[in-house]
């Protein structure tokens, strides 16, 4: 499942090496020179992702295939924007915190765009670019943040296995064993394996 529907993938999902400025976290912070990253490191990393089509996804077959190999049952569609979101300044600051989930996050960008931000084996932060038609999985235990680009705006489709439970565990929380098995499955193995799906 994860080798399906991969054509024009860089076009909807690029990462790059982070660099270290405080400036405004919705810029780009590319180093300089620029240094991009394939995209299967990002496999190593256990993140798995796909183009699809968003402008149908309601009735996508490559979605609903994807949904049903993974167990996605649960769905909703949220608007990140200030007219949307209400409190938004506040919520992209909770957002942009350091945290974990016990469960997979899995989003799917409708619209809009934003940066969803992990750390690779050696912690550094790597950000990881989506538009319309990306659909993106960190796995559970993995540190990572999220924000909107400087177009603020991102339509994004949300899925769960089961009922929905979006707590964040801010770092540190390495004693859980969410973090606990993705560190031995991932970091420990040097990135070689990608998580399975569950």
């Amino acid at each position: 499942m994860e080798n399906e529907f991969q054509d024009g993938k860089e076009e909807v999902i690029q990462a790059w090496y982070m660099d270290d400025s405080e400036e405004d976290q919705r810029l780009p912070h590319h180093r300089e020179p620029k240094e991009f990253i394939p995209l299967a490191k990002l496999s190593e990393l256990g993140v798995v992702s796909w183009n699809l089509n968003a402008d149908n996804w309601e009735k996508d077959e490559n979605l609903k295939k994807i949904r049903e190999a993974r167990g996605y049952s649960y769905v909703d569609i949220c608007d990140v924007c200030p007219e949307k979101l209400p409190n938004y300044e506040a919520k992209l600051k909770n957002f942009f915190e350091e945290h974990l989930h016990t469960d997979e996050e899995i989003r799917y960008c409708l619209e809009g765009s934003g940066y969803f931000d992990v750390r690779d084996q050696n912690e550094q932060w790597i950000r990881i670019a989506v538009k319309k038609g990306g659909m993106i999985v960190l796995p559970a235990g993995m540190y990572h943040r999220f924000t909107l680009d400087s177009d603020n705006y991102i339509k994004a489709m949300r899925l769960f296995v089961g009922e929905p439970i979006w707590t964040p565990y801010n770092r540190p929380h390495d004693h859980l064993p969410a973090r606990k098995e993705y560190v031995d499955k991932i970091i420990n193995r040097g990135g070689n394996q990608t998580v399975e799906a569950r």
